[in-house]
């Protein structure tokens, strides 16, 4: 008995009644086609069983169908942060509806780097979404000149480049967390900041400042000191403060292991919280809950941040020039710490 001859583009195409070149569109995952065209083809395609050969599909639209995730961290801290789980969660998602693979990559070492930017360069995923950039990195922009869709998590560290960004508001956020403190009658308040070649942590450090003059309190540079977003960077930060300040009474980390840090140093020092000192976080990363307190912190939507980076790079790869900038709200999630 002969063979049935496995369905091609050209008989979806006929099936569907559109052209060659429609039913390849939609096949590939192209944006721009009208939807009763994408219907069409689609219910074509799953009568006639068709699977793209994606190889011959990579040859025709110069696409790899795959997007990278790229972790400028070190590969201990992208296993030891829940935030780049929860951003590669979210991005996987979005992009998994339209079929694209997703490719992780944790750049530790300048060796890495540079393996990468000839892997991106030589057409081998069709965009990247960068996280935890530090300072003034040429990378995400030498990319993105050299015709790769990029998109940043977090705003640009200098402003002036064209990479677009999808963030948390964190100035808000942090203000949130400032003025909540000064409600809850803290007097002397201090901030753990994160690395300051980063512009999230000075964004937090900005809103805490807000929060603190939006009620009459004075700035002082002594109230801030810097962490890693570590538990350890902010177990270190907290002591120094406590040092430097032994009447302190309120803490905002800006972020929630940073936070668990303050907790064992104000546990080891016999400082009760909330009863001593009240402390907030930010993230509301899944151990805020667990903790000893359970910590009260600002809540950013770390998977929708991740679903909105991808969405971005699977314009920029769709053709559109003009990606505007994502901002995403916070909220404060009250619990025992304060």
């Amino acid at each position: 008995m002969p063979s049935r001859r496995a369905p091609t583009l050209e008989s979806v195409a006929a099936r569907a009644g559109v052209s060659r070149a429609t039913a390849g569109r939609v096949l590939s995952g192209y944006a721009r086609v009208s939807e009763t065209a994408r219907q069409a083809v689609l219910t074509a395609a799953a009568e006639l069983s068709y699977v793209p050969n994606q190889a011959a599909r990579s040859l025709v639209t110069r696409r790899s169908g795959s997007v990278a995730l790229v972790v400028v961290e070190p590969v201990e801290r992208f296993f030891s942060d829940t935030y780049f789980p929860l951003v590669l969660s979210g991005a996987q998602a979005q992009l998994a509806e339209r079929e694209v693979q997703l490719v992780l990559v944790v750049l530790s070492s300048q060796r890495e780097r540079e393996r990468f930017e000839r892997y991106a360069r030589n057409g081998h995923v069709d965009g990247a979404l960068f996280v935890s950039v530090h300072g003034d990195d040429p990378l995400p922009q030498d990319l993105r000149d050299a015709g790769l869709p990029v998109v940043l998590s977090g705003r640009p560290y200098r402003d002036g480049g064209t990479v677009p960004f999808a963030s948390a508001d964190n100035v808000g956020g942090a203000q949130t967390a400032a003025e909540h403190l000064v409600e809850r009658g803290c007097r002397r308040i201090v901030t753990v900041t994160g690395p300051q070649d980063m512009s999230v942590s000075h964004d937090r450090l900005a809103g805490f400042r807000a929060g603190l003059r939006a009620h009459g309190r004075r700035w002082n540079a002594g109230l801030a000191e810097t962490g890693d977003f570590t538990v350890d960077g902010g177990r270190s930060a907290t002591e120094t403060l406590l040092a430097r300040w032994p009447d302190l009474d309120g803490v905002f980390a800006a972020n929630d292991l940073m936070a668990a840090g303050a907790l064992q140093a104000l546990a080891a020092a016999g400082r009760c919280v909330p009863g001593d000192v009240r402390v907030v976080g930010f993230d509301d990363a899944p151990p805020a809950a667990a903790a000893t307190p359970p910590l009260t912190t600002v809540r950013q939507p770390v998977p929708t941040i991740g679903r909105e980076l991808a969405r971005m790079v699977l314009a920029l790869v769709d053709g559109e020039e003009d990606v505007p900038d994502v901002v995403v709200p916070t909220e404060l999630v009250v619990r025992e710490s304060t």
